[in-house]
């Protein structure tokens, strides 16, 4: 026996389909990762025609899980270049590495097992976690103080985080375990900002921030993080071996992908070995341990 749909049957299939296809949770979750995983800035019609032309996705319901996303804080407009983007959100509590979680002050987070957070204002100065290399650098300092390899059994360790900006990279430094860090920076309102996130983590009786350049430092370290870019980094090379105790780690970001060979090989052709490497978005990360 053959069974005929109604005309009301068949809208209301129509209209389960159409829900199916286009719920608002699942396009936002596809507007979210295309954002956080895209290598470049992106405008909300980038994002429109991506997600038209990949997944068939009405335009209006686009634009209803980007509002939705900006409302709830996922996402935020920024202007550069004459333009308008939408990324991130770092207004709230937004997971950097398995274990570190940068939040704004006054915002409740429920911790889970592990978690070290770390409480940043918004500032103008480089380094409260919205850029790939900060987080690379994050996630380094975290890989190398999680491993007993390291640290296990060394007394006195002390950080230098050179190109602090925030002060976050010395900040997660400390948390991990090390004694004492200091950062420096030759911003000064850098510095200010620093200052006042070590204030914000009640660690300012374990990290300092100075006006100092590599060239003038003589004390050695346990651990250096530097955030800086590929010219940078290849000049300070002699002056890290320099200040760099044996068996001390040197975590190393701001690299895009295609200058992390050179300097792999000029880091490991005397004084050091690659530890691990990773990428995000186009940028690099590498740790080196110096050779006893």
């Amino acid at each position: 026996m053959i069974e005929f749909l109604t005309v009301e049957d068949s809208l209301q299939l129509a209209e389960g389909f159409f829900n199916e296809q286009y719920d608002l949770n699942s396009i936002k979750h596809k507007v979210a990762e295309t954002v956080f995983e895209s290598d470049k800035h992106l405008t909300q019609l980038d994002i429109e025609k991506e997600l038209a032309n990949r997944y068939f996705y009405p335009k209006k319901q686009i634009k209803q899980a980007i509002k939705a996303l900006v409302a709830e804080q996922t996402l935020v407009y920024t202007y550069k270049y004459g333009h308008s983007f939408l990324e991130k959100s770092f207004n709230k509590p937004v997971r950097i590495s398995k274990r570190i979680v940068i939040k704004p002050p006054g915002i409740a987070y429920r911790r889970e097992p592990g978690d070290l957070v770390i409480e940043l204002l918004r500032g103008v100065s480089f380094g409260n976690g919205e850029h790939p290399t900060t987080r690379l650098a994050i996630r380094g300092v975290e890989h190398t103080l999680s491993s007993d390899r390291f640290f296990k059994g060394r007394q006195n360790t002390f950080a230098l985080d050179i190109g602090t900006g925030s002060g976050v990279l010395a900040i997660t430094a400390v948390l991990f375990g090390i004694n004492r860090a200091i950062g420096i920076d030759v911003d000064p309102v850098a510095r200010s900002e620093a200052k006042k996130s070590i204030s914000l983590n009640k660690l300012s009786n374990r990290i300092s921030i100075h006006n100092w350049s590599p060239d003038n430092i003589n004390q050695q370290f346990s651990l250096i993080i530097a955030n800086l870019r590929y010219p940078t980094l290849a000049r300070l090379y002699s002056r890290i071996n320099h200040i760099t105790e044996d068996r001390a780690v040197v975590v190393i970001s701001g690299l895009k992908t295609t200058e992390m060979p050179d300097i792999q090989k000029l880091y490991t052709q005397k004084f050091f070995k690659l530890e691990s490497g990773e990428v995000e978005k186009g940028w690099g990360a590498m740790v080196f341990e110096k050779i006893a």
